[in-house]
């Protein structure tokens, strides 16, 4: 082989192959043979080949996962963009309702109610008080400065609670960030249609639903929200739009609401509570359980401290002193009444309302009260224990203004069925003192008589009627101011008979007694019809001197904020039924009746007082109705299924719980004469008899003496006919 280089080693070839002598197979002391073992390189080449297998698997799911997740979002951040683009200015999002509201004032302009849906007006989360921001974030979101919109570790654990408890993974508890509960409060952007929806409350309802498609839709507009939006916009938004109960949407009307003051002045336990509707508005609303409210409260409370918001000693006293309601919340007084004024307005003014309407009434709350507090104390004392038997008062002045109205025994909410108002009852002896209005006005005299003696009359069409005395007596000849003490229906009857049923309707009609009065003799018992506030009104026509009412609640109606009225007030009084002199002579005969007459247990200590009792057949209904000089109040007592009363009269319970009412009413109040005349004294007939002479007021120096009238002894139909002919041309008293 050639040599390199000079004294070169002579190049020797690599040894690549080495000749290995062959193992011996046999032989004593020879090993065995050894099993061959897989070489380094095998062992490598297995390892790569499942390597790339499993390589290729994961290459493969993850190319189509970033490929689906990129489409995803790509398509997501399109929802997004779209809704972004949609979303507007957070000024037009801050009162979101579809109606207006009606606030409603009593006779000192102080707000007693409210009605529709109320809005206080529009705050920001920088001028709220920094405890209700805090209340909210702690309960609601606490991680809401945190995400974007949406909180993945909020839905899983909202989705493991729901499982547990037995329900679906999005039934129950949603994980919903504040961004998403606003979200859904904005409807995710779908306004409301009249068209589309059958009602704004089915729109609501759709709004509120969750479900996994409802949230697909929920997560792109919350995002949306978060781009569009500052932290402290979507919290704006979320205190002027959240619904808080009883009417109120957004923070700034819960708190005037419930407290009588701003949001932004709410203390720890205030905040607390009112942090605490955003669960359950209408379970949780103070004015429906102040107790479980104020134990929600608590729970907020205690978040609050945990979360670093409160300091212990803060939450210390927000435990020790709970959120009160204010005096206009605490008390329900004036629901009935609230709906009746309502209802005596134009609807576009009232319930359907886009505007928000300031409503001045004649309620005044403490007679409110009076009349509440005295229809609970006569049940809660007289009357037996689970009585279903049901109650109205109506509280008026002389000229219809209604001062108090209680519509059932319990405050129902809104809309309920108000007794006082709606409730037609026959009217019973109640209707007797338009019978003597009739006779007075034409002339007649209380001290003119009468017999009480056994009737009977042909009813054409109806064959023979005997009207009864209630104690089945009879008193003979007696006065017309004996006749309606003593509430007598024989003597009604002829009275009605003499003047004539179209004299007694007619002043009946006058006074406000709308509804169809009866056509038979039976008219001068009660057998018509009527509501509790029609009878009050026609009794404050006599205490007025005779002029017709109107009851009314509304003073002023305006648009919040104008100062130019859109309506006054509805009622009132208007023409004059009877003369002044037959008002102040039926008013002497009904203080009668409290003296010494039916009405006796209405009698109040030191201060004069009319009225009259009333008891339908089976005594299915019983009335008092009366007034003092300065107010009159009805009240009525029955069944609301017409199952008779037992053991009760208009001279029982209703003039009890009158007393109890008038009583408190009149507390303080100056006492003023009634508006009376005192008849001139007549002696009975000659051949007569009376069995309860009126005393004679000019007994001392009777400077005058008036003929006796001739008494209505039984007359025949042609004697009745003749004798209304008489009265009709002025030939008669």
């Amino acid at each position: 082989m050639a040599t390199s280089g000079k004294g070169g080693k002579s190049l020797v070839a690599d040894r690549r192959y080495i000749t290995q002598k062959p193992a011996s197979t046999g032989g004593r002391g020879t090993p065995p043979p050894k099993k061959p073992t897989p070489s380094k390189a095998t062992t490598r080449r297995s390892g790569n080949i499942l390597t790339r297998f499993f390589g290729a698997i994961w290459r493969i799911i993850w190319g189509t996962f970033w490929r689906i997740s990129a489409v995803c979002g790509m398509v997501l951040a399109g929802i997004v963009f779209y809704f972004y683009q949609q979303l507007p200015p957070v000024n037009a999002l801050l009162d979101g309702r579809a109606k207006g509201s009606v606030t409603l004032l009593d006779r000192n302009d102080t707000v007693f109610a409210w009605r529709g849906e109320t809005f206080g007006g529009q705050i920001t989360a920088d001028t709220v008080s920094p405890y209700l921001l805090h209340a909210v974030i702690a309960t609601e979101d606490k991680r809401f400065y945190q995400h974007f919109g949406v909180s993945p570790r909020g839905i899983a654990s909202a989705i493991s609670i729901n499982l547990a408890a037995g329900r679906g993974p999005l039934e129950g508890n949603g994980g919903s960030t504040i961004t998403q509960q606003v979200a859904k409060l904005l409807c995710l952007g779908v306004p409301y249609d009249p068209k589309a929806w059958k009602s704004e409350a089915d729109y609501e309802a759709d709004c509120r639903s969750g479900g996994v498609k409802r949230k697909l839709k929920e997560i792109p507009y919350a995002i949306a929200m978060e781009a569009k939006y500052t932290k402290e916009e979507i919290l704006t938004i979320y205190f002027n739009r959240a619904y808080l109960g009883a009417g109120a949407r957004g923070f700034e009307a819960a708190a005037q609401r419930y407290f009588g003051t701003s949001a932004n002045d709410l203390t720890p336990a205030q905040a607390a509570m009112l942090a605490g509707l955003l669960k359950a508005p209408s379970r949780y609303a103070p004015t429906n359980s102040l107790k479980r409210a104020q134990d929600r409260a608590d729970v907020i409370i205690d978040l609050m401290a945990e979360q670093g918001y409160l300091t212990p000693e803060e939450a210390a006293d927000a435990h020790a002193n709970p959120a009160q309601l204010s005096d206009a919340a605490q008390t329900k007084s004036g629901g009935f009444f609230a709906d009746w004024v309502m209802e005596t307005a134009p609807d576009f003014l009232t319930s359907t309302t886009t505007e928000d309407v300031v409503m001045r009434t004649t309620l005044d709350q403490k007679l409110q009260r009076d009349a509440e507090e005295a229809l609970a104390w006569v049940f809660d004392n007289k009357v037996a224990k689970g009585s279903k038997a049901q109650a109205a008062i109506v509280v008026m002045s002389a000229d219809g203004a209604v001062r108090a109205m209680v519509g059932g025994r319990k405050t129902e909410s809104a809309g309920a069925f108000n007794r006082a108002t709606q409730a037609l009852r026959q009217t019973g002896s109640s209707f007797k003192p338009f019978v003597y209005a009739a006779a007075l006005d034409l002339g007649w005299s209380p001290s003119d008589y009468v017999e009480d003696v056994p009737l009977t009359m042909n009813i054409p069409g109806s064959g023979k009627w005997t009207p009864d005395n209630y104690d089945r007596k009879f008193k003979g000849l007696i006065t017309l101011t004996q006749a309606l003490e003593e509430s007598r229906n024989i003597p009604a009857v002829k009275v009605s008979e003499a003047v004539g049923r179209e004299a007694v309707r007619k002043i009946a009609l006058g006074f406000g007694i709308q509804s169809d009065l009866a056509a038979g003799p039976a008219l001068a018992l009660g057998a018509s019809e009527s509501t509790l506030i029609e009878m009050t009104g026609a009794y404050a026509g006599i205490l007025n001197g005779g002029s017709s009412v109107t009851p009314y609640g509304l003073v002023e109606l305006k648009l919040k904020g104008e100062e130019e009225s859109l309506m006054g007030a509805g009622g009132g009084i208007g023409e004059r039924v009877i003369s002044e002199n037959a008002a102040k002579l039926l008013t002497f005969m009904m203080a009668k009746v409290v003296e010494s007459g039916t009405g006796t247990r209405a009698r109040l200590e030191g201060r004069p007082a009319a009225g009259k009792t009333g008891t339908t057949s089976a005594a299915r209904d019983a009335w008092f109705i009366g007034f003092t000089a300065d107010y009159v109040a009805g009240v009525w007592i029955g069944y609301d299924d017409n199952t008779p009363l037992k053991g009760v009269t208009g001279g029982g319970l209703p003039a009890e719980i009158w007393h109890e009412v008038m009583t408190r009413v009149e507390d303080g109040v100056p006492v003023t004469e009634l508006p009376l005349t005192i008849p001139e004294y007549r002696k009975p007939p000659n051949g007569g008899y009376a069995s309860d002479q009126p005393v004679d007021p000019n007994a001392e120096n009777p400077a005058y003496q008036q003929e006796p009238s001739e008494p209505l002894m039984n007359p025949s139909d042609d004697q009745v006919e003749a004798l209304l002919k008489d009265i009709l041309n002025g030939k008669g008293n």
